[in-house]
């Protein structure tokens, strides 16, 4: 590596965009060449970036002023950005090939003390193997659904969870003047916290998650108590890959390539079962990339800059091969190699906020025993 006489960081973004991203490249630049005096290089469309002519750029003070509310990332992101497993085109056919060691020969050619890369599970498992090949890695968490193991919130999180309740407060207006089953679904693939967070923030009746199987019936089961208890209406909010007992998850398109099939519809199954079983009026609603779109919340733009200062440290310190994590109230590094050792964070069907919900009247779907020995819903 050539000798430079400042520190020298680049910081990308990958995968799904998520609010607050832009409070990290923010939080990074400035701490960095403000109070450092470092210089930060950006990275376009995730780690594409690095191998492309014009995809690594200066990031200046003034090109991170403003960005603090906006959503989105102002470094633009890549779905299918994986270097492992990177899609080409050879003699016109798309192939799929491993473009890790061109990768890291960028960063070392850029003199990078170290590479501050922002993303979900996807994007930090590749950050750890190029991490393995010698590249001078530091993750930040990021992703809607709150699924990377190793911390206790990811950036993103907390203003899906703020829309989706949102979207929960203003459909009991009209559900409940039209006496309608509103059912709306909310991303969450494998892992259904933003279904139960906003679902209990938005006062649903039912709440299905990925993690806990539903019985049909017992969801006609409470619209039906509810009806006889005189709540003519019923909001539903459903994880898109909330399941039936036995049955599979909803795709709406499959996947083709590197592509990942994609979710989507279990709503509408849900609303035609209980239109029929009900007699009940009921609506769909999928809300779909509103949940990752638009201005962050305060507490996304808090934890993304202290996250973004974090990152900054720990090149500072040589921390290189760590992710940084918030553990209760403080923002800490782990090894990128403990964290991705864990099992994805997944809702446990025994989480307190599970067993509040339950308390409160809210069911989940799997109160099959209590259906058939007669007790109300």
């Amino acid at each position: 590596m050539a000798p430079h006489t400042k520190r020298r960081i680049a910081i990308l973004t990958g995968g799904g965009d998520a609010p607050g991203l832009n409070a990290a490249i923010r939080a990074v630049v400035r701490h960095a060449v403000f109070t450092l005096g470092w210089e930060v290089l950006g990275v376009r469309n995730g780690y594409n970036g690095f191998l492309r002519p014009d995809g690594v750029f200066p990031l200046t003070l003034d090109m991170v002023r403003g960005i603090l509310p906006l959503g989105g990332t102002i470094l633009g992101a890549a779905n299918r950005g994986n270097p492992f497993a990177q899609e080409v085109v050879v003699n016109g056919k798309k192939v799929v090939r491993d473009v890790s060691d061109d990768l890291v020969a960028r960063i070392r050619e850029l003199n990078l003390d170290a590479v501050i890369v922002t993303g979900g599970d996807g994007t930090l498992g590749a950050a750890l193997d190029l991490y393995r090949k010698g590249a001078p890695i530091i993750g930040i968490p990021k992703t809607i659904d709150n699924d990377v193991p190793g911390t206790d919130f990811t950036i993103g999180f907390d203003t899906a969870v703020s829309v989706a309740a949102e979207a929960l407060d203003r459909l009991h207006t009209t559900a409940e003047s039209h006496h309608r089953v509103m059912v709306v679904e909310l991303m969450g693939r494998d892992a259904g916290f933003i279904a139960l967070h906003a679902g209990i923030a938005g006062g649903a009746d039912i709440i299905l998650l990925p993690e806990i199987p539903f019985h049909y019936e017992v969801l006609a089961a409470k619209v039906l108590g509810r009806k006889r208890r005189g709540r003519m209406f019923s909001i539903v909010a459903v994880a898109e890959g909330a399941t039936p007992v036995g049955g599979h998850k909803v795709y709406r398109q499959p996947g083709e390539g590197l592509s990942i099939a994609r979710l989507g519809g279990i709503s509408l199954h849900v609303a035609d079962y209980l239109a029929e079983a009900t007699d009940t009026e009921t609506r769909a609603l999928i809300l779909g990339h509103l949940q990752r779109g638009g201005t962050p919340t305060a507490r996304d733009r808090l934890l993304a800059t202290r996250f973004g200062a974090e990152a900054v440290r720990m090149a500072e310190q040589g921390l290189v091969g760590h992710m940084v994590a918030l553990h209760g109230t403080r923002v800490e590094p782990i090894p990128l190699e403990e964290a991705l050792a864990q099992r994805p964070k997944r809702v446990r069907p025994d989480d307190d906020m599970v067993q509040a919900a339950r308390a409160i009247g809210t069911i989940f779907g799997d109160e099959i025993e209590r259906l058939q020995s007669g007790q109300p819903l």
